[in-house]
């Protein structure tokens, strides 16, 4: 049932290019007529009479019921964020391992078969290897970018195809026009976690993709205040599939975070793009340096990938990880010598954060995991922020320095 009570969008929304979609979009101011999204911090809604109760369980009045299905400002989040990406709606939820899980599981059944890609964060690796099996539905593996083993994997029984472009934290890139195509010919749904790349620099359903993912905890707030996620699909998806498993397994976001969130949104295109110009420049530095081995970024053209991030993707992003000569002790000793940067498993913070994803993120996989997914013990990943660039680059450089020692 449709639970929301303002008028239809600006009919001018879906014309907006999109940093006035970020700054505007969704807005729907109440009476007294506010600048600012109005923050409705409540749990429950009130009825004129009985009657209506009753008509709006039962969806024959439009109107909010209970914050867990429904909230004012969430709304205006989840609609900003649909028309930001390109898709009919969205749905939030209360953190981006949320939405991920929302997503798939939303959809899937007893005896349904899901590919993924092998390069995945590492709750994102544990749902689809661990949580999922256990409810009888099967998944296979493959490496993301190798078109043949999408192919030999998809099966009748194929119902949804999931992984991130560019993955965390190798940064591997897929082909998401092609692997769609081999995806709907089997009739299955391509759900992809944008979440490195932001609406910003890769809009998935260019590409042929059914659902886009985010941890609006990440580039969304930008600022490390708080949790957040959203799905964003068609209309037929989130009626049949998503809002019953949103609404009655309960992973709502909170008004609060929303507001938030609608806030961080009307910066993220400045945001991104100066830390694209940041990556871009510390990347060329780091590919300079004795004591690092692979540098990992999908905007230069040492990046195995750069032809497709060239293709679908607007800029190489804000993380490069980079490998470190002497594993573990090296990349423990070069993060610890850093002054400025910020060890944190965060990413996409105003803030700059370097973390060791083979002892956080991504702890819980075993060795040959990840190896396969490209996470050495010597990698490291770098959230690179709003900070001078020359600044983060002399305090890479003397930590790098202290290698030497």
């Amino acid at each position: 049932m449709d639970i929301h009570t303002e008028p239809e969008p600006h009919h001018h929304e879906r014309l907006w290019r999109p940093q006035t979609r970020l700054v505007r979009g969704g807005t729907r101011r109440s009476l007294h007529g506010e600048t600012s999204e109005a923050l409705y911090l409540n749990s429950g809604f009130v009825y004129d009479d009985a009657e209506q109760a009753e008509a709006r369980f039962k969806g024959d009045q439009p109107g909010y019921v209970y914050s867990r299905y429904g909230n004012p400002t969430v709304t205006m989040f989840e609609r900003r964020m649909a028309l930001l990406e390109g898709t009919a709606t969205g749905f939030a939820a209360g953190s981006g391992m949320a939405a991920v899980f929302a997503a798939l599981m939303c959809q899937l059944r007893t005896g349904d078969h899901v590919v993924s890609s092998r390069a995945l964060f590492g709750s994102c690796f544990y749902i689809v290897t661990q949580i999922l099996p256990r409810y009888g539905i099967e998944t296979t593996l493959v490496d993301g970018p190798d078109l043949d083993q999408w192919r030999a994997a998809l099966r009748p029984e194929t119902r949804c195809i999931f992984f991130e472009t560019p993955s965390n934290p190798s940064l591997e890139l897929i082909d998401i026009a092609a692997v769609s195509e081999l995806a709907h010919e089997v009739g299955a749904k391509v759900v992809i976690d944008n979440v490195f790349s932001t609406p910003v620099l890769q809009r998935p359903l260019e590409w042929g993709a059914d659902i886009v993912v985010y941890s609006g905890t990440k580039h969304i707030d930008g600022q490390g205040r708080c949790l957040g996620g959203v799905v964003l699909s068609d209309a037929a998806f989130r009626a049949d599939h998503l809002e019953p498993f949103m609404r009655h397994t309960g992973p709502a976001l909170s008004p609060f975070n929303a507001w938030v969130l609608l806030k961080g949104l009307e910066t993220l295109d400045l945001r991104v793009a100066r830390q694209c110009d940041s990556t871009e420049e510390i990347a060329e530095i780091l590919l300079e340096q004795p004591a690092v081995g692979r540098v990992l970024y999908p905007g230069h053209g040492s990046h195995p990938q750069y032809r497709l991030a060239q293709r679908q993707m607007r800029r190489g992003g804000t993380v490069v990880s980079f490998d470190l000569a002497g594993g573990k002790d090296a990349a423990f000793k070069f993060m610890n010598a850093l002054d400025l940067v910020d060890i944190s498993n965060n990413l996409g913070d105003s803030k700059s954060l370097i973390t060791h994803p083979a002892t956080t993120t991504h702890r819980m996989l075993t060795p040959a995991e990840r190896v396969s997914a490209g996470v050495t013990d010597g990698l490291v990943r770098l959230s690179v922020g709003l900070e001078d660039p020359e600044d983060l680059i002399e305090d890479l450089l003397q930590a790098l320095g202290s290698l030497a020692c």
